[in-house]
């Protein structure tokens, strides 16, 4: 997402996203969080944002010192050589000279050299951006709530007149909560940490819409600070024709009237073991041949068994790799939250024009969801992706081998617009596969039953099992004349 030319990045490109493309310039927004959630963090970036456009930043710190801040940021791989600071935090000599003030209160004394510091220092250099690290200090240089309010307000009008965009944090705390920086502020970042791992949520911005909700956030030493946006399909639009997509194999394209069309969701449903994920692939074999990109996320199976196992049954997995028409991801379902995985995701489609996605299976990826409602994630998911022309293939995985036959047992049938079942068959005391479709939204199908194998050779479908029922409770009885 571009920047738009009236905002001012905040350094992180979900965060960007959130608001339609940054703060806006000439505005003070309030970060808050407990302790260690990343609020300094989150201004640096915002800092290192101005510096990396040779725009004067300016870091003005009451806690820690410039040395800490230097070192904590060096430690995620930041380097902060473009940003000026201005050190306002306690000095040891504060202690050891054991300061007391016999006629005058403290915040009288204090005030007045701290803000002449900060007036010099904000006149010398003439920042564009400025973040101050913890707002809430002021708080010990006032008399009273009403002259913290006025001090903050008054502080905050001086930085803009200057030409400042401003974000500042607050140390809130029981005691002393910041209901009135949030009052005076133009938006409100809100950061947390739960079980499920960090958020950030945008509960004020004047001025502009955002994006609303709880978005992911995550702080590594490799990557430093990552917002991932959730996704809301309707904001996202592309072009393309709904046409067919050959399986490459007659018969199959037969069952299906030319195959499965583009831009259209695919549940192919079946026992463990039965073929679903090779069937998948065979789709994006056929359109590797057509020189388009696929992309299978396997939450099961890791990348290694999954082309060794499509090698024996001619599909050629490593060729795909090697020519850039498929890549395979091995997710981990505890490792990414469900944000980060559709950031994934649409990395490779509004990067690398990918046009077919599998999923590998629901069930994985409902672990991954970490309590979240299923339906609600995957309707956000795949119609996005329907919406930018990608055809998506999901494999669901049915508990029973014969039986009562259940298209899916998560009750997600809604979401398809093509559903393709797998079945085992008992014939003669032998093992048989079969395949049929079940629903087709945008086209008529074959209503009958094949015989599927899949051999050294590749998949073959048989003509239609007219001789027998009972198929979809796997015991098929022979049709007496």
């Amino acid at each position: 997402m571009s920047i738009r030319e009236d905002r001012l990045s905040t350094g992180i490109k979900g965060l960007d996203e959130i608001l339609h493309g940054g703060y806006i310039p000439g505005r003070s927004y309030l970060i808050r969080g407990k302790p260690g959630v990343g609020k300094t963090l989150m201004g640096l970036y915002f800092l290192l944002a101005g510096a990396s456009k040779s725009e004067k930043s300016l870091f003005i710190s009451f806690s820690e010192t410039e040395d800490q801040i230097r070192k904590n940021a060096k430690s995620l791989g930041l380097d902060l050589n473009g940003i000026l600071f201005l050190d306002l935090s306690p000095t040891s000599e504060f202690f050891s000279k054991a300061q007391v003030y016999d006629i005058f209160l403290p915040s009288e004394v204090e005030r007045v050299p701290t803000t002449q510091s900060i007036i010099e220092t904000v006149c010398s250099i003439k920042p564009k951006r400025v973040f101050i690290d913890a707002l809430t200090q002021f708080r010990y240089l006032a008399i009273d709530p009403f002259h913290f309010r006025r001090q903050v307000l008054s502080f905050i009008r001086f930085l803009v007149e200057q030409g400042a965009t401003v974000v500042f944090s607050s140390d809130a705390s029981s005691e002393f909560p910041d209901d009135d920086l949030q009052f005076i502020s133009d938006g409100i970042i809100n950061l947390g940490y739960t079980e499920e791992g960090r958020t950030v949520m945008v509960s004020k911005f004047r001025g502009s819409d955002f994006r609303e909700g709880i978005h992911s956030l995550r702080i590594t030493s490799g990557t430093g600070v990552e917002v991932f946006p959730r996704v809301i399909p309707e904001l996202y639009r592309k072009g393309f024709v709904i046409q067919p997509i050959s399986s490459g194999i007659p018969d199959l394209d037969e069952l299906l009237n030319g195959g499965i069309e583009r831009g259209t969701n695919t549940i192919i449903t079946g026992p463990s073991g039965v073929g679903k994920t090779t069937l998948g692939l065979q789709f994006m074999k056929e359109a590797s041949g057509r020189g388009e990109r696929s992309v299978l996320y396997s939450f099961e199976e890791s990348i290694e068994t999954i082309i060794h196992r499509c090698k024996s049954v001619n599909i050629p997995v490593q060729e795909m790799l090697d020519r850039g028409t498929l890549s395979l991801f091995y997710i981990e379902p505890l490792k990414y939250s469900p944000d980060e995985f559709t950031i994934m995701v649409r990395r490779e489609v509004e990067e690398k024009d990918t046009k077919i996605v599998m999923i590998d299976s629901i069930s994985g990826y409902r672990l991954a969801l970490l309590g979240r409602d299923l339906k609600q994630a995957l309707y956000a998911l795949t119609k996005y992706l329907q919406n930018m022309g990608v055809t998506i293939i999901l494999i669901n995985e049915t508990e029973s081998i014969t039986g009562e036959f259940y298209p899916t047992e998560q009750g997600i049938s809604f979401l398809a617009d093509n559903i393709i079942f797998l079945r085992y068959l008992e014939i003669n005391g032998e093992i048989r596969k079969a395949i049929g479709v079940l629903k087709k939204r945008v086209s008529d199908f074959e209503k009958t039953i094949r015989e599927f194998e899949i051999t050294k050779y590749g998949i073959k479908v048989g003509k239609p099992l007219r001789e027998l029922r009972g198929i979809l409770k796997g015991l098929p009885e022979a049709i007496k004349e």
